[in-house]
């Protein structure tokens, strides 16, 4: 490692230390993300199973994408993300780190698996339409208040803040999710992207295997762009 990398990486201290850490992960989402999600749900049975410990980080589609030349469609869509995450932002400060977690299962439980009309598009926006964030605090238990952080810009400074830090950490050219082993300073991948959850023996060995192929530091990727369809009810026939 370079001074500059080492320089780098203490660069990470900066954010907003999560409650219960050292983690064993970092997880980099975003709730409109169905790789993220989808990635999300696998770790989250390796949590089940193995026991470790994840610090739920945040990176934002409408920050990251904010240059490129997109569908307004899709631009409204990052914008319903962006109100979600400004919610998890302030239910961390408030209530820490698990409360992130749970709003986001809540929130993918809700929005992943309905079935819509449309195009994918138009099913995405007509799902989002009926997953009521106010609902979701009210069937966690947590302060009904926390809605008024969806239009509150104040918190975008986080976001971009740990977007930048997911990209600083994993490199360009990459999405979400992206996963810190080791955080702070153990090394990052994006994805796995998955199209669905393997079984427990799967899932564990697959876990341990990507911990293998993160602390080789001449590793950068491996990938394959055929993949069967994301078995996501909202994605179906699309």
């Amino acid at each position: 490692m370079t001074t500059a990398e080492t320089d780098d990486r203490d660069q990470s201290s900066e954010l907003t230390e999560l409650d219960g850490g050292p983690h064993d992960i970092e997880f980099f989402f975003d709730p409109g993300c169905p790789f993220a999600w989808q990635t999300s749900v696998w770790i989250r049975r390796v949590v089940e199973l193995r026991g470790i410990s994840v610090g739920w980080r945040f990176i934002s589609l409408a920050h990251i994408n904010r240059e490129r030349d997109l569908p307004e469609r899709m631009r409204e869509g990052h914008r319903r993300s962006r109100r979600y995450h400004r919610i998890c932002v302030a239910a961390r400060e408030r209530l820490g780190n698990e409360a992130v977690g749970d709003l986001y299962q809540a929130w993918g439980e809700r929005y992943w698996y309905t079935t819509e009309e449309g195009d994918l598009v138009e099913r995405l926006a007509a799902a989002a339409e009926r997953t009521d964030p106010e609902k979701i605090l009210a069937d966690l238990g947590l302060p009904a208040d926390l809605i008024a952080a969806a239009d509150d810009e104040s918190y975008d400074a986080v976001l971009v803040a740990e977007s930048d830090e997911a990209f600083r950490r994993a490199g360009s050219d990459v999405g979400t999710p992206i996963i810190t082993y080791d955080p702070p300073h153990g090394s990052s991948l994006f994805g796995p992207v998955i199209s669905s959850v393997p079984d427990d023996e799967t899932s564990l060995a697959f876990y341990d295997a990507l911990r293998v192929f993160v602390d080789v530091p001449e590793f950068s990727e491996l990938k394959r762009s055929s993949r069967a369809p994301l078995d996501l009810p909202l994605f179906a026939d699309s």
